[in-house]
């Protein structure tokens, strides 16, 4: 059984979104050591965010590839929307956007985004909030958005692990 498209059929989805700081484009197999890198820079921050279990300490290279070969092909199946922010010179993954859809039909889709720490340190987290939220706002299908772990002003609170 096929799982449903996110969007509509006659939505053309964007693989790229560019500002003048970060691109935001698909995430591929192909983004696998630069994506490597930035989450194992970033273990303890992202399980601060997205509560203990992802990354372990321990996650591998091989884990992590087939972590992206599934976001890739869902991308293109249209089922959900993974998208690595890197640096305008794709020198480096900067963090992740992922679009997937809500789990209790109370909104359209559910959106995660992370940055590695020492992008967090320097500012990034907000300034990647604000850009994507106008941009989801804008260009993309959805009416209610839901952004997990974020609170009305887009700042990071915990999760609450009961809720789901």
């Amino acid at each position: 059984m096929s799982t449903p498209s996110l969007v509509p059929a006659d939505f053309t989805v964007p693989i790229v979104y560019e500002t003048g700081r970060f691109r935001l484009r698909m995430l591929a197999t192909t983004d696998v050591d630069k994506d490597y890198e930035a989450v194992m820079e970033s273990v303890t921050l992202l399980n601060r965010m997205f509560g203990q279990g992802w990354p372990t300490p321990t996650f591998s290279w091989e884990e992590n590839l087939r972590d992206l070969a599934e976001h890739q092909a869902e991308f293109e199946r249209r089922e959900a929307f993974a998208y690595t922010v890197v640096t305008l010179d794709e020198g480096r993954c900067l963090g992740c956007l992922y679009i997937n859809p809500a789990r209790d039909g109370k909104a359209d889709a559910r959106v995660h985004m992370w940055v590695r720490q020492s992008e967090y340190e320097r500012g990034l987290d907000p300034i990647l909030f604000r850009t994507v939220s106008d941009w989801l706002e804008r260009a993309w299908p959805f009416e209610k958005i839901e952004y997990v772990g974020r609170d009305e002003r887009g700042l990071w609170r915990p999760l609450d692990r009961r809720r789901g």
